[in-house]
């Protein structure tokens, strides 16, 4: 098989080559001392743009409009902050014989973070599901989210050398709250400007995730990461991402259908509340893990952005398909009539 094919096999998007690229220069050519000081500013910087114009382009209209939905709102929040920290405990038993320490960390800080928006959205759109809903519920996980996801780590990994420090809670308040409620403040003159220039304004916040996995894995190839990481705990990593993410899947279809939602809500259910965050948590990790193997830690959740864009692309295609046979079934039905 060709590599084309195999990528094509895969499926593979642009941004997860890009990054499988960076992990890759950043082995080969890690930027070390005075550089790798300039690269973290530009870093810092970046990451301070990124979360000033997602805060000028998150619709607070869509959260104040959906909520009169709080049923399936409050259905997706249990999944992305209670369900999936309680299931990301279970990997615990697996330290340290199968799993290190760090990287269960990453694990557990992959369960606290908010749902995505663009691929929650575009799943549930594709899916024939309830796409306002889902921009409702993205919406205002990813609001909470910038709030409870710090609180969370230092509430469940302060004993692994996460928490929220006052030099972390500077940071954080200094990096993102508030490039982000200047956003929001400035979204009535900005919004419209963003919301045009969408397409473009992505390649910034990809960018800067860019820049914080090459500064995360350059420190962590300085540091030895590949000695660290045999390739039969790469593979218990991407067993457990996979566990994790079927496991939810699992449990939010069949908590959506036990509360009686009818199938566009249990779509936006399932999307929403199944994804995770890596637009957000790259950052974010970036302040909060200061200091730390942040290579390391990151490491699940790229991983996990992989394995959901691949199940939730099939899983939607499936959604549709039988959307689909049920919207051709009466028009079959009255021909034959």
């Amino acid at each position: 098989m060709s590599p084309a094919a195999l990528v094509a096999r895969l499926r593979l998007d642009p941004f997860t080559m890009a990054l499988l690229t960076v992990v890759a220069t950043a082995s080969l050519f890690p930027v070390r001392g005075f550089s790798a000081d300039a690269l973290g500013v530009v870093t810092d910087i970046a990451i301070g743009v990124m979360f000033f114009l997602y805060g000028a382009r998150l619709p607070r209209e869509a959260v104040v409009a959906g909520l009169t939905h709080w049923r399936l709102h409050l259905l997706v929040l249990l999944s992305t902050f209670v369900l999936f920290p309680i299931l990301a405990f279970g990997a615990k038993v697996l330290v340290p014989t199968y799993l290190s320490n760090d990287l269960y960390v990453g694990i557990v800080y992959l369960a606290v973070l908010p749902s995505t928006v663009q691929s929650s959205i575009a799943f549930t759109s594709i899916a024939r599901g309830n796409v306002a809903a889902a921009i409702c519920s993205a919406s205002a996980s990813n609001l909470i989210g910038m709030v409870l996801t710090p609180l969370m780590v230092g509430l469940l990994l302060s004993a692994h050398g996460g928490g929220l420090s006052l030099h972390a809670v500077e940071a954080i308040a200094a990096q993102l709250f508030l490039p982000f409620a200047a956003g929001q403040a400035l979204r009535p003159w900005l919004g419209a400007w963003a919301d045009r220039r969408k397409k473009v304004l992505s390649y910034t916040d990809r960018g800067s995730i860019l820049l914080v996995v090459y500064g995360a894995f350059s420190e962590a190839v300085v540091g030895g990461i590949w000695h660290q990481l045999p390739p039969a705990d790469l593979l218990v990593m991407v067993a457990v991402d996979a566990a994790l993410l079927a496991l939810v899947l699992m449990i939010t279809t069949v908590a959506s259908r036990a509360f009686g939602f009818g199938k566009e809500d249990e779509i936006a259910i399932v999307f929403c509340g199944s994804k995770k965050s890596l637009a957000t948590g790259v950052p974010m990790a970036n302040v909060l893990f200061a200091g730390q193997a942040v290579g390391l830690i990151v490491l699940p959740l790229m991983l996990f952005h992989q394995i959901q864009l691949m199940a939730c692309a099939a899983l939607a295609r499936r959604y549709a398909a039988r959307a689909d046979k049920a919207a051709t079934a009466p028009e079959r039905s009255a021909v034959a009539a």
